[in-house]
């Protein structure tokens, strides 16, 4: 699997990690460091960090699915149920 970035995002990545080495490690790195080391993280972790969500999204779509019975579900043959409602409704108001 290939993560592919947007060459924005991928400049504003780089970007991001030459400013956390300036920041929390005192250590300037360069932009080409800091692009080989995103390179790395997305193809050592990256595969791990998308199947990750994608399970989520699935195990998300099936909750979904299982409930789709419930949300969606009409009761069949109410008109006579509800017309009967109606009438007792209609007495007890009399």
């Amino acid at each position: 699997m290939n993560l592919e970035l947007t060459p924005q995002f991928r400049a504003e990545a780089i970007a991001s990690i030459r400013r956390y080495f300036d920041e929390n490690l005192n250590e300037p790195v360069g932009e080409l460091q800091a692009g080989l080391l995103l390179n790395f993280f997305l193809e050592e972790v990256g595969p791990a960090v998308y199947n990750h969500a994608i399970a989520d999204a699935q195990a998300r779509m099936m909750q979904r699915e299982e409930d789709l019975t419930g949300e969606l579900f009409a009761d069949e043959l109410q008109y006579w149920p509800r017309q009967d409602a109606k009438r007792r409704k209609a007495r007890d108001h009399s």
